[in-house]
């Protein structure tokens, strides 16, 4: 993009009007580059017209309908980063639905970091479900209620991914940390280059209340939306190796004050966490839950 523009010759020239009249546009043009585009940042996956790009690629939306629902990936795949998304989610009765947001790999021991928000019946809570695969093997869930109405308006739910830990951010506060313990024999996402997977989709067999509660299809279509991806902080991956941008953050841990923002979450909004499940290990908890 930039090679369109010979900044020595313009300099060079005899017209400083010129100069000032180009300068505008080429302003643009860099801003452009670096702005996110779901045109050009996503693919619309599956949902046969269900999923849609709109307002010249700045708003993404799912819908969800008793036919199907829908999905979208990222163009690119990143082996670390932070990466940030504003989501607002089906209002109403959305009790059975799923939208579900997560960085994955492929294959039989993929890895994958996952938000999924489980549907509510009008009135009651989100949950917003955690998740976090290893060589193929999850079963790490935290799940949350969210301290605002999440259909309302949109929120920035966010993921640092480094060598060191993973942290799950709202709005910019730390909900959950996992480490990488990998000295303790507890495998860590840091080799599988991962893509952004996004889609809404129907579990009205276990989303609401362990299934309780089924998908009602007369407030259907459900629909999610998306805006303001950022991806500047992340790693891209191509070729068989990683690019970032820059590097300060693969190191980034949590100051105090974001410390505290965890723990005040955890000890307020937590409603679920597998390290202290003794129903599920009652033989003793994962490596990970003692050493955190």
């Amino acid at each position: 993009m930039l090679s369109s523009f010979n900044l020595h010759t313009m300099a060079s020239s005899s017209s400083s009007s010129s100069i000032m009249l180009l300068l505008p546009l080429f302003l643009a043009l860099t801003f452009h580059v670096a702005a996110a585009n779901f045109n050009r940042d996503f693919q619309l996956t599956w949902g046969d017209g269900r999923a849609k790009i709109l307002n010249n690629g700045n708003l993404l939306t799912l819908s969800l309908d008793k036919a199907s629902g829908s999905g979208f990936q990222s163009s690119n795949e990143y082996l670390f980063g932070k990466i940030d998304m504003q989501l607002k989610l089906v209002p109403g009765n959305s009790a059975g639905t799923v939208t579900a947001y997560y960085l994955s790999s492929k294959g039989s021991t993929w890895d994958e970091i996952d938000y999924e928000f489980l549907g509510n019946l009008s009135g009651d809570p989100y949950i917003l479900h955690t998740n976090v695969f290893s060589q193929g093997k999850g079963n790490r869930e935290q799940q949350f209620y969210l301290w605002f109405d999440p259909t309302a308006d949109f929120h920035t739910y966010s993921i640092l991914w480094n060598p060191r830990h993973i942290v799950f951010s709202v709005d910019g506060t730390p909900i959950r940390v996992f480490k990488n313990l990998e000295s303790f024999g507890v495998p860590f996402p840091k080799k599988q280059p991962m893509r952004i997977y996004s889609s809404l989709w129907n579990a009205d067999d276990w989303a609401t209340r362990g299934g309780l509660v089924k998908t009602d299809w007369s407030k259907a279509p459900f629909t999610a939306s998306y805006r303001n991806f950022n991806a500047k902080n992340a790693c891209v991956f191509s070729n068989g190796r990683s690019s970032c941008s820059s590097n300060a953050w693969l190191s980034q841990e949590l100051d105090l004050t974001s410390q505290q923002r965890l723990r005040w979450v955890q000890k307020n909004y937590m409603i679920y966490n597998y390290c202290t499940d003794h129903k599920r290990f009652p033989q003793g908890f994962p490596p990970e839950c003692t050493r955190s």
